[in-house]
């Protein structure tokens, strides 16, 4: 009897080892796959809008890749994204550098929000603002555009525009960033972790060289 619970308890730690083992080298795997798909060095230090803060951003601790800083960058991006205009990239830099978290990803994420997606996105919102306020407000105008103007010009423009549309769209914004901020950070901690459960699963079931 003692023989065998022995046997258990060994059987255990082993299994405990193996896992922990899998733990730290699998998401090797997933950084170096993650990485291909990230901006580098060179593509911060040639956006105008980061280049005065390029000795910041490059800082190690802004590329380190792991399932916390993934997490935080993907709800940085998402929050960041309903930004207007080229401040979503310098906005999601600002809460990089606050909350230490991976900052390519981070820019990467934002890009969810694009020509075709701004507008429906800024009319859902707005939708969100007016309900939650129970009233009705104006109807929705889309948002001033880059093209053509200089900074100067544009920014004056966007605040005319959001003091148009009033408390909806603010209130409506934060709700949606908010919103799509957690369920970015809940959804990479739930993927990151299946997938280290599934390959340390199929490391478990792969035959063992002798």
């Amino acid at each position: 009897m003692r023989r065998l619970l022995r046997t258990q308890r060994a059987a255990r730690t082993a299994s405990r080892l193996q896992w922990s083992t899998a733990k730290f080298q699998r998401p090797q795997t997933m950084r170096k796959r993650l990485k291909t798909l990230l901006p580098d060095h060179d593509t911060i230090r040639e956006n105008r809008w980061l280049q005065p803060f390029a000795s910041t951003l490059l800082h190690p601790r802004l590329w380190h890749l792991n399932r916390h800083s993934a997490a935080g960058a993907v709800a940085v991006g998402l929050f960041c994204g309903l930004i207007p205009g080229p401040l979503q990239m310098l906005g999601a830099a600002v809460l990089c550098v606050l909350f230490r978290v991976n900052l390519p990803l981070a820019l990467l994420a934002t890009l969810y929000t694009n020509p075709l997606t701004i507008v429906p996105l800024y009319v859902l919102a707005f939708g969100l603002g007016n309900l939650v306020l129970g009233q009705e407000g104006p109807g929705f105008m889309a948002p001033p555009e880059l093209d053509g103007l200089n900074l100067g010009v544009w920014i004056p423009a966007l605040i005319d525009w959001m003091a148009g549309l009033g408390k909806p769209l603010a209130l409506g914004l934060v709700i949606l960033a908010a919103a799509l901020s957690v369920t970015g950070y809940v959804a990479v901690k739930w993927t990151w972790r299946l997938w280290l459960i599934r390959q340390w699963r199929k490391r478990q079931t792969s035959p063992r060289k002798p």
